[in-house]
């Protein structure tokens, strides 16, 4: 990833893609029928108490977060991006000046390094107050629908697009001049009024270097951690920046074990720059599944990420050179390290051409339903066996599962054939732009334990409630829990996950018996213990048979 986000906890059933919206205690919902029936006779029914209309967008900022582990997740990652931004060209010669500044300035060491602990501070207000501002301006429901949103997705991809290209040198995103020479003036100031505006300086002028990494790092949380991911965000990223600055006003003295400054801070941009290019990709690739447009198809996807490993090793090394470039006489041990790690990168993929799983990066590469060609696999295609062999079950000429399941797209379709065979439900509200999602099939739904179960004991349905296919004028209905109008195959089963199980989040698991009544309670999310998941599965089969 660009700015990789730390892995979430096996056991953190509420660490997903999209924040857990809880309902308000004034909020009642009542056991309900079908969604379709409901569209069909015009009618959706009133859960909801009078005068207490809550949409599911609403849930989510009452709740302000998904998980305390989910937030530090974020706190991580922006702590590591403001540890990347260190090394940056902006900001990494600016450290022995602005130490020096305080240490000779101060009359005594200690006033010194209260000084430096102050600019610190005032580091950490003005980029935490940049995350707030990034919420109210947008909101939690806003940085919420990012994730699902196809044309918003779009833009984040020519964001991110254009972040990249400046990284490699093509052109410099820079604040008016006019502003950065206002904030320099105003550090000139004695007290700690001098000091914030010292801070502030520095955020201004190194916004070209640091512009790209913030930007996708709020782009990044924005979709994961809630109203607060934002305000976390700035929080770890200036609070990485503070320690640098802080620690050596303390310790001058390892100033002089830092590398001098050179070529390899450009270097650092460039290989920023390759990378955010390359997950910029995954933003094009939300919105093309969406909306089913087919121009980035899991092997053009691949391929891509393929030629920028390799022009990243062969950067590394110095084979390739941009013209902002220094001469490069030799290879360190660093450098021939990073383009090992590149070139193995790119070979890891070469599979994924022909049909490989590529399970280490499945969250973010496009879904093997759209791979044109499998190695081994009859006729070349590697369409699901559910949409040929069931060609008549709805959506599935354009909706996939994985692993050969045959399991259905819609919930009433799902329940009648349930009745049918006398099996349990096993509901999968997902979505294109689920990253956890993808990441459950890969790792969970792949061992042979679970996929047998699924298969065999239960009638799966795959809920995409991001999928933008438009509905049928007669299927259409307004929701009041989402308070919009449900005219997308994707809003039709946000609003059934929301009106029955209170919550908008993927991915969630719901286990039903054919009386629609819930078998295991409550449902679960992202739990990458196989074993855990086994024995959900297991209790939902026994509270079945008991039934």
């Amino acid at each position: 990833m660009f700015l990789a986000l730390p892995a979430v906890k096996s056991y953190a059933i509420q660490a997903q893609d999209t924040t857990s919206a809880s309902v308000p205690d004034d909020v009642v919902f009542t056991e309900v029928g079908s969604a379709a029936d409901s569209a069909a006779n015009g009618i959706v029914q009133d859960t909801i108490k009078k005068d207490s209309v809550a949409s599911a967008d609403k849930m989510e900022a009452v709740t302000g977060q998904k998980g305390g582990d989910s937030l530090f997740s974020v706190f991580a990652a922006g702590f590591i991006a403001g540890l990347i931004a260190f090394l940056l060209p902006c900001i990494f010669p600016m450290v022995p000046l602005t130490v020096s500044y305080f240490t000779k300035r101060a009359e005594t060491k200690g006033k010194g390094i209260q000084g430096a602990v102050i600019y610190g501070v005032s580091i950490i207000v003005i980029y935490v107050l940049l995350g707030l501002l990034i919420t109210v301006i947008f909101g939690a429901s806003a940085l919420n629908e990012l994730a699902t949103d196809g044309f918003f997705n779009v833009f984040i991809f020519l964001v991110l697009l254009i972040f990249g290209v400046s990284f490699l040198g093509a052109f410099e995103i820079t604040l008016p001049s006019s502003f950065v020479n206002k904030m320099d003036s105003k550090s000139d100031s004695k007290g700690l009024t001098g000091i914030f505006f010292m801070a502030a300086t520095l955020a201004v002028v190194s916004f070209s270097c640091t512009g790209p990494l913030i930007g996708t790092l709020l782009v990044t949380v924005g979709q994961s951690g809630g109203f607060l991911a934002p305000v976390m965000g700035m929080f770890g990223f200036s609070l990485a920046l503070a320690l640098i600055f802080v620690v050596f006003a303390i310790f001058p003295s390892w100033l002089t074990g830092l590398p001098k400054s050179g070529g390899w801070l450009n270097a650092v941009k460039v290989v920023l720059g390759l990378i955010e290019i390359a997950l910029a990709l995954k933003f094009l690739s939300t919105a093309d599944l969406a909306y089913h447009w087919g121009i980035l198809d899991r092997e053009v996807f691949i391929s891509i990420w393929i030629v920028i490993a390799f022009i990243l090793g062969f950067y590394i090394i110095g084979k390739i050179k941009f013209s902002h470039d220094s001469d490069l006489p030799y290879v360190s041990t660093a450098r021939l390290f990073i383009a090992g790690i590149a070139f193995t990168f790119a070979f890891y993929l070469i599979p994924g051409l022909f049909g490989a799983p590529l399970k280490a990066v499945s969250a973010l590469v496009p879904p093997m339903s759209t791979q044109d060609f499998v190695l081994g696999q009859e006729n070349g295609s590697a369409v699901s066996p559910n949409a040929a062999t069931h060609s008549k079950r709805k959506y599935a000429d354009f909706l996939h599962i994985p692993h050969q399941i045959d399991g259905f797209f819609d919930y009433e379709e799902a329940l009648a054939y349930a009745k049918e065979v006398k099996k349990p439900l096993f509901l999968d509200f997902t979505g294109h732009g689920c990253v956890n999602c993808r990441e459950m099939e890969a790792r969970v739904w792949s061992d042979p334990r679970v996929l047998k179960k699924l298969k065999e004991d239960y009638i799966v349905v795959s809920l995409y409630t991001d999928d933008k296919t438009a509905l049928p004028e007669s299927e259409q209905f307004d929701s009041k829990v989402l308070e919009t109008r449900v005219n997308t195959v994707g809003k039709k089963f946000k609003h059934l996950q929301a009106e029955r199980f209170n919550t908008i989040s993927q991915p969630y698991y719901v286990l039903l018996g054919t009386d629609e009544k819930e078998l295991v309670s409550p449902p679960i999310g992202v739990e990458f213990n196989i074993d855990a998941y086994l024995q959900y599965l297991d209790k939902g089969l026994a509270a079945f048979a008991n039934k």
